[in-house]
């Protein structure tokens, strides 16, 4: 008591002293949320970053860089074309029918050389509003020049079947062959052996495909009913590559196979349950990458990136394949020439990136209609079409 009144000291653990209390300690909480927050996404970031790199590391590592052909066409830079519009990117694809490597080997025995099973001229058009594909027939006849062969000694050149080039120098001298046979200029290649193109199409799950008639071929080591059938790697490879027991035993045929397996090859990764899952994607784009022999400008995942980024929004229907006019060879029926003046028509447009059509039409009858028409189809077409 002061002067006969009680005094009014604070108690301890007053009202106001336990709300200012409770007050701090959930700024303090607060604070120690966020901050391990803060810490927990730097560190999922950090580990995200982290598993990126090593993927992006290890996808890039599966491709190999063709130095050797790149010091060649090096060395004969003077003669080769020039490209003539900017921007649009020509890229020789070539699919190696090499028994080295492993999983290649059961396909034959390995007897040091190798050739070119498919080689395909891509055009990118300088605005990537289309794609075009064209086969080169592996029995076409072409002059070869004197190539560096594999052993360091050099060729002369020859006259001689267009698979011979690969066979003799390498991606070198046939990216050199096709130059000198079209005109084009080839900006980078691509080759792809036979464990390569499996692994492809087993990531994406299989590609269907269309039989007219059932498949019982031993040495394809195909057997498979007639309609829509989905192969996968091993059925897919038999499929492409089957020359005497599929169709009328020709190359023509077996192009025309290739090219519908590609086009729906083509339509399947292109998917979004191909490209929006990364679940899916990351196996496809580990295929894509394995067994591959890039020049060195696409011998990483950079480099393919910037090629193919502008290829999304093409049109199913301006993705085109098509094969070179050719006719039986005048000294060969076995063997092909050039029908012309398609040819050089075809040739032209791809050097000036200039439309190109395809139609079911043979080679004579597209030219006969029409100067930018040639045999082939697009990746819209039907399978069954």
């Amino acid at each position: 008591m002061v002067d006969g009144r009680w005094s009014a000291r604070p108690r301890t653990g007053s009202a106001a002293g336990a709300h200012a209390s409770r007050a701090g300690l959930v700024r303090r909480r607060r604070r120690r949320w966020l901050y391990g927050g803060a810490l927990g996404a730097a560190v999922t970031l950090i580990g995200v970053s982290v598993a990126g790199s090593i993927v992006y590391a290890k996808l890039s590592a599966n491709i190999t860089p063709d130095e050797a052909a790149a010091a060649e066409l090096a060395r004969y830079e003077k003669e080769r074309p020039t490209a003539l519009v900017k921007g649009a990117q020509n890229i020789l694809l070539i699919g190696s029918d090499s028994r080295a490597g492993a999983g290649n080997g059961k396909y034959g025995r390995d007897s040091g050389t190798e050739r070119s099973d498919t080689t395909i001229l891509l055009h990118l058009s300088a605005d990537r509003r289309s794609a075009t594909a064209v086969s080169l027939p592996r029995d076409l006849m072409v002059n070869v020049p004197g190539c560096r062969r594999r052993d360091g000694s050099r060729g002369e050149p020859m006259f001689a079947m267009f698979n011979y080039a690969f066979q003799t120098g390498g991606s070198a001298c046939t990216v050199r062959t096709v130059e000198k046979l079209t005109g084009v200029r080839v900006d980078h290649h691509v080759v792809v052996d036979f464990s390569g193109f499996k692994d492809m199409v087993d990531a994406v799950d299989g590609v269907e495909v269309c039989l007219d008639e059932p498949i019982d071929d031993k040495a394809a080591k195909l057997r498979l009913p007639a309609g829509r059938v989905t192969l996968d790697g091993e059925q897919a490879l038999g499929y492409v590559r089957a020359r005497k027991s599929l169709g009328n035993g020709s190359d023509t045929d077996r192009m025309d196979r290739q090219q519908r397996f590609l086009s729906a090859l083509v339509t399947k990764v292109r998917g979004n349950d191909v490209l929006l899952n990364p679940v899916k994607l990351y196996p496809v784009l580990d295929a894509a990458t394995s067994s591959l022999t890039t020049d060195p400008a696409l011998a990483s995942l950079h480099g393919l990136y910037d090629l193919v980024r502008g290829l999304r929004d093409i049109p199913a229907s301006r993705v085109r394949f098509l094969t070179v006019p050719r006719e039986a060879y005048a000294y060969d029926a076995n063997r092909d020439q050039l029908v012309q003046p398609a040819a050089e028509n075809l040739f032209r447009r791809l050097r000036t990136d200039r439309p190109i059509a395809v139609s079911a039409a043979s080679a004579r009858e597209a030219a006969d209609k029409s100067a930018a028409a040639f045999r082939g189809r697009t990746a819209a077409d039907d399978i069954c079409g």
